[in-house]
Formats: structure tokens, sequence, C-alpha cells
């Protein structure tokens, strides 16, 4: 029987997966979604590397004597050297988690030994090495979630941990991946393991419970409530790791889909300390958000989607070389700002917000997110284009935040004009263009209450590893200070989405 025409690949930590001709060659297709190829392809540098999570990719004697040998078992490969010839899950090297150092000062009593912060993302990881007397930064770390095979979107995860056997399953997945992340750390700083006395780890609800064996069956339905979302102590050996003097604490979370990550951005903010109205604003798939003061906290997640980063979006890509990053009106016209200044191959989730906000300017949008004139696309700087597809989905991504928003600062009694700072937290929040941000309508608030936060995540792990000795007090007395809101349960939310999904006049 004759093989297939066809094969799908599945591009990660993107989650791009599409079809190819059988035998194309990898540098081709992988050049389109944002892969460079420094050597231009010719096996001379190791700037092209991808790992092979599911599939075959055979080793050439070219990529032998560039790649060591522990690269090659644990399935590292280079794209230029590969073809597609049969269905293939590839890490891609060159994709470079946005975590930004936070090497900001903050107040902490020193301690003796190293310690070790851990944002432990859905699809990505982050981890730092501290000395604790100092707390500077020793080493840094970042990698893939091994469990994004087993499905890209948290319920996707939450349905392969119902199976048979699935949780354990993931659990030990990603216990093994965060063991090999320190162990990275240390060899990385030449530090001696027992040097390690504490180590943090933030995530959301979900991870906190595939990490920490808590059952998930609670968060597969309805109404969607945490079995024990709490504080959880381990010591390194009982996960395996070999640090014979650490200890492991994941932080307690806010409530269902509220993790402990939105509780490390509190902490990493003025909001537990203010007695002024804030917000926080985690700007990802999964948005997060928490509005309140030092005496009082609401709190709620919601399903933005991926398309703030690139993902979804016709021609979408990570900032990268040939993305369009910034766009901005010039002479009635859409001018792209393109990273790297050469040739456009695809549109970052910066530049999508750019993109949309100029067109609304210049009359090329329609309030209601339609292409004036009936169009079905939109060219920005050729070949890349804005598509109708592409509008709808930034309006359901925006449209879900900003509803999120309103809901929380409607039950607190407030406007968005009372919120005395803003803080976006993640990549993307970092980087977003504020004034575009306004003018899609993702935020409401004077511009200058608007501040990008970082990754807040990881910085307020880095925080907590200088709480240790106060155990769980100090999250305890926090955590009762904020009230966690069911958005889905609001009567007017999906009302209050349907107005925000449509754009600014």
């Amino acid at each position: 029987m004759s093989k297939p025409s066809k094969v799908r690949l599945r591009l990660q930590p993107m989650g791009a997966e599409f079809e190819v001709a059988r035998g194309a060659a990898l540098q081709d297709i992988l050049f389109a979604h944002g892969v460079e190829f420094p050597c231009g392809g010719r096996a001379r540098c190791k700037g092209c590397r991808v790992r092979v999570i599911e599939g075959d990719l055979p080793l050439s004697p070219e990529q032998e004597k560039l790649l060591s040998p522990e690269d090659c078992a644990a399935g590292w490969r280079l794209a230029c050297c590969g073809r597609a010839e049969g269905n293939l899950t590839l890490e891609l090297a060159q994709w470079e988690a946005k975590v930004l150092a936070d090497d900001r000062a903050f107040a902490f009593v020193p301690r003796d030994g190293l310690g070790i912060a851990v944002d432990l993302g859905t699809t990505t990881l982050a981890a730092q090495l501290l000395d604790l007397s100092t707390a500077n930064v020793l080493a840094v770390r970042t990698g893939l979630n091994p469990q994004a095979r087993y499905g890209a979107d948290i319920m996707s995860r939450v349905s392969h941990a119902m199976a048979d056997q699935g949780q354990a399953r993931l659990e030990r997945l990603i216990r093994e991946e965060i063991g090999k992340l320190a162990r990275d750390l240390l060899r990385s700083a030449k530090a001696d393991p027992s040097a390690v006395r504490e180590m943090t780890i933030v995530g959301n609800t979900v991870m906190h419970h595939l990490f920490c064996g808590v059952s998930i069956e609670p968060l597969s339905h309805y109404p969607f409530e945490a079995a024990d979302d709490g504080l959880k102590v381990f010591s390194a050996a009982e996960l395996g790791w070999e640090m014979p003097n650490a200890r492991v604490r994941f932080l307690p979370c806010f409530g269902s889909f509220v993790g402990s990550d939105i509780l490390a951005g509190v902490l990493a903010t003025p909001l537990h300390d203010s007695v002024e109205l804030m917000a926080l604003v985690d700007l990802g798939t999964n948005g997060e958000m928490v509005v309140g003061t030092r005496d009082r906290m609401l709190c709620a997640s919601t399903a933005a989607g991926p398309a703030f980063e690139g993902a979804r979006i016709s021609q979408g890509m990570r900032a990268a070389t040939g993305a369009i990053s910034a766009v901005a009106v010039k002479e009635g016209r859409l001018e792209c700002h393109v990273i790297g200044d050469g040739k456009p191959r695809g549109l970052c989730g910066s530049g999508l917000v750019d993109a949309v906000a100029g067109a609304l300017e210049i009359g090329k949008i329609l309030p209601s997110g339609r292409l004036a004139d009936g169009a079905m696309e939109m060219p920005l700087r050729a070949p890349v284009r804005l598509t109708q597809g592409d509008i709808r989905e930034l309006q359901l991504a925006k449209g879900a935040i900003a509803a999120g928003l309103r809901i929380l600062l409607q039950q607190w009694g407030a406007q968005p004009g009372d919120l005395t700072a803003l803080h976006l937290s993640g990549a993307f929040g970092n980087y977003i263009n504020r004034a575009s941000a306004r003018r899609i309508g993702l935020i409401s608030s004077p511009r200058e209450v608007v501040h990008p936060a970082g990754n807040t995540a990881l910085l307020g792990a880095k925080k907590a590893l200088f709480l240790a000795e106060d155990e769980d007090g100090a999250y305890r007395e926090l955590r009762k200070k904020v009230r966690h809101i069911g958005l889905s349960e609001d009567p007017n939310f999906q009302e209050i989405y349907v107005e925000e999904m449509s754009f600014p006049s």
C-alpha cells in the first residue's frame, strides 16, 4: 500500500500544526515559521536545532560532527539536514521563552545558601538560581513544559489527566523536567547542589495539581473548584532530585483557575501594600486578573485564547527576524516596522494589535470588526496581510480580557478611571503599545496609569524564597483578603463580553 502524499508537522511551543508534502525539506517549511538558518542551511552551525518529540529524523554524518552525543541521544537534530518523511512533532530551539530577568532590587532578609525560583507555565518553564545572601541571580534557564504533548491548553491537559494513569504520567513528566532544569542551573553556575536550601514553584491551578499530586477531577466539571489548592511542601529527595538540603514549596493558589503565579504577581507589584485601587492583568491564553487594595482583592480568569502570542493568526509568528512587530499611521497609511529591517514574513502579537488600531484610525476596519468595503483581507507589507479571521481572533481575546476586568470593577463598585495603576504582566504585556491597547478597547484606563510589569510570576517566586521561614502564614493572610469571582456565573457576562468584542468608535 502506498504511503500518503501528506504528513502532519507540529511545532512546539507555538502549537502550530499543519500538513506538508511528504519528503519536503524542513528548511523551506520552518523558514516560513520564523526559524532562522544562520549559515544558510549548509550544516556549519547549530543555529537551526530542533528536538524530535514525536516521529523520526535520521542523523546524518554532518549532524554527528556538530552535535554532541548527549544532544543526539536527547533527540536534537539540525533542521537544515532534515526532510518530513513522516508525522513529526518538533521543539524549536530558536524559540526563546520571553523571560525577563527582573533584576530589580527588592527588600529581603539575607539567608545562607542558594535558592531556585520556578515559573511553571502551561507551555513554558522559567527558572533562576539565586544567592540567598545577596538576592543576585547566578543562572537562568528556560524550557518547554513536556506535558504539552498531551494538550496545548488547560482543559486538554485536564482531559488527559482524567484518562487511565494520565495524571500520574503528567506528574512524572513535569517533576523530571524541573529536576533537570535545577541540575542545569547548578551546572551552569558551577554550584554545589548541597548548597540549595529552598525552591519555590508557582503556576496556575492545573499546574499546581499536576505537580503536587492533587486530584484534577474537581477541575474537570462544574463548578470547577480545586480539591486542595493550598501550599504544598516537599523535600527534594521525595521528588527524586539530588539536592540533599533543599525544601521545595509550590505556592498556594487564589481560586479555581487563578493560580499561585498570580499570587506571586501580587507579591511582585505594589498591589498588596496599596491603599489605593490597583489591578494586575496577565495577558495570556488564560487571562487572569486581580483588582483591589491591601485590604481586599477580587480575582478572576477568562479564556482569552492565544492571539496575543501570534497563534491562530493566518501569518502569525513569534517576535523574530521578519516579524512585523509595530505598525504606525503615517499620512493616512499604515507603516510597518519589521524586526531585522528585512523582508516581512509574518505578524507577531504586538504588530497585530498595532495593525488593527491603525486600521481603525484610518477607517479600514469598522467598529464591528468588519473590514471596510466588504474586503476579506487587508495588505500590510507584502507578502503579509491581515485577514478578517485574524481580526476576529483578536476581538475574542481582547473582549474576554476587557469583559473580565469590567466585571471585577463593577463588583468592586469602581470605574476604569478609578484605578491608580494597571500592571500588565507577561512578555506580551511588557511590549504592547499602550495607545494601541486603548484604541482597540483592550484597556480603558488612562494611558498614564498602565505599566508593563514584566514576568511578575518569576519575580514573585524569587521574593517568596525569602519568606521561607514563615511557612504559609503570610500566604494564608493574603488569601483571606482575596475573593474569586466566577465570571460565567455573572448574569451579565455574556452581554458584556459581546459588547467588549466591538472596537471603540
